[in-house]
């Protein structure tokens, strides 16, 4: 039998404690330093800011009741355990789901994908990632409105709203659960659907980790069959045709439903490049929205006909696991002048992060269409409820190699976004919107959802957990404003 190690052997002996009582009760499910179990949890993190990070034991729990023996256990035997909450390990700011010194409850056990007799409803574990559920339910000739890359998990998506391929037709990933399980501070485990706990659901539609532990959420389910999608790069130097095409394809008037697209500008050691990951759902090659696109000189890259699963492997395929990592988000409107702005100022600020060891320093522009955002806007979290036109989420991907170069990497971030934002406002573009599961460590995107959405917010974690201890002992992720 493994020996445990002693309370005397931790930083914190309170928390070692707390570490030996979990073990008492969950035996092999929380894992010690320097035991394999703990370090392939640590090294499975995207980025390198959470990979360096080393908690004091590891919780993998593998039902919902483990989850809340783990919460009742922490909680009651040392009311200041800090604790952190890890779905796939994809946010990539230090903290955002592992913890130093602390707990980290390491989700990826809660796997399961089951769907209902009717297939109207797919039941997936939060540890699942997007493509174990493509996986599962491309066979069966289904689809749920999920994330676009194979690595990244559900939990954390779902709650911070989640941008699908899906998402023209039927909303954020939030919108399209039906329930979600969860583990409350007092470690009950309570269901949030339209029937119990409403107030609850719309909380959790964007609300990230502010109210316990998700577990399971409960998706809706289509018949979908294959996709026409994939991956093209252009020369940097057709970069107005590429934004006359973005522009032309998230035309507020007439957005085709099933078009999805993210125009990404990179930069690396190798040079520049464009590169356009499109995708259409339905297996129609060459529709009439891409046809611009397609007219452009490519480099290399091909679009075609293929399964879910295989066009999410495909877009995870660009994440750097392991590199350090940054992401950073503004909104906007759609125009030419506002995309050819948002351009020019990340061809200007490379000067800055040229020289930067291992810089990879990406922008990419995201339609998001009334289409997108209006379909569910009262009953989801974010806020966007009195928003009219066609919209861009514009994402800043940074990765490199050496911590000494963070404070560089972050300064000019700042600096390229602070620049996007004015260039909007002068514009009468700027949206203050900050989609949660892009934004960096310094932003407040609960903050972004409006003043009544964020009341509603206040008022659920109030009901649900009383004691804040999702607002003070789990201090990974995005915290509501004032708590």
């Amino acid at each position: 039998m493994e020996q445990l190690p002693s309370a005397g052997n931790t930083t914190n002996g309170n928390i070692g404690n707390c570490c030996l009582a979990l073990a008492s009760v969950l035996g092999s499910k929380v894992s010690f330093p320097n035991t394999q179990p703990y370090n392939d949890s640590i090294s499975t993190y995207f980025s390198q800011q959470n990979c360096n990070l080393h908690p004091l034991c590891i919780v993998s729990p593998t039902t919902a009741e483990d989850v809340a023996t783990a919460i009742n256990t922490t909680t009651s035997t040392l009311e200041t355990t800090n604790f952190a909450i890890r779905s796939g390990g994809h946010a990539p700011f230090t903290g955002a789901s592992n913890i130093a010194n602390g707990i980290t409850l390491d989700l990826r056990g809660l796997d399961s994908i089951t769907v209902s007799p009717d297939r109207t409803t797919a039941s997936i574990g939060v540890g699942a990632t997007w493509g174990e559920v493509y996986s599962h339910l491309d066979p069966l000739g289904l689809s749920v409105a999920g994330g676009r890359a194979a690595q990244v998990g559900v939990g954390g998506l779902t709650t911070g709203g989640g941008i699908s391929y899906f998402s023209p037709r039927y909303g954020w990933t939030c919108d399209t659960v039906t329930n979600f399980e969860v583990v409350l501070a007092n470690g009950t485990i309570v269901n949030a659907n339209e029937h119990e706990n409403p107030d609850l659901l719309i909380a959790l539609r964007g609300g990230s980790s502010n109210f316990g532990v998700v577990t399971r959420v409960d998706l809706k389910a289509f018949e979908q069959g294959s996709i026409w999608g994939g991956s093209v790069y252009n020369s940097i130097d057709t970069y107005q045709q590429n934004l006359e095409a973005f522009a032309d394809v998230n035309a507020a008037e007439g957005y085709d439903e099933f078009a999805s697209l993210i125009t990404s500008f990179g930069y690396s050691a190798q040079g520049k490049a464009i590169v356009n990951s499109i995708v259409y759902t339905k297996a129609e090659e060459n529709p009439a929205v891409f046809r611009r696109f397609m007219e452009i000189p490519k480099l290399f890259g091909t679009v075609r006909i293929a399964g879910m699963h295989e066009i999410a492997v495909e877009q995870g395929s660009f994440s750097k696991v392991g590199k350090r990592q940054m992401t950073v988000v503004t909104t906007h409107g759609s125009t030419l002048p506002m995309l050819e702005a948002v351009y020019q100022r990340w061809d200007s600020s490379l000067a800055n992060v040229d020289t930067i060891p291992g810089m990879v320093w990406a922008i990419s522009l995201e339609p998001l269409p009334q289409a997108i955002y209006a379909r569910n806007a009262s009953k989801n979290a974010l806020g966007l409820d009195d928003v009219s036109g066609s919209l861009v989420v514009t994402l800043l991907s940074a990765t490199w190699d050496n911590e000494s170069d963070d404070e560089k990497v972050e300064k000019a971030a700042r600096e390229l976004f602070d620049n996007i934002d004015n260039d909007a406002r002068k514009l009468g573009l700027y949206e203050p919107f900050v989609y949660l599961n892009y934004a960096a460590q310094w932003q407040d995107p609960i903050s972004s959802y409006k003043s009544k959405n964020v009341e509603l917010l206040k008022r659920v974690s109030e009901e649900v957990d009383p004691q804040r201890l999702f607002q003070t002992i789990v201090p990974g992720g995005f915290k509501l404003p004032n708590c």
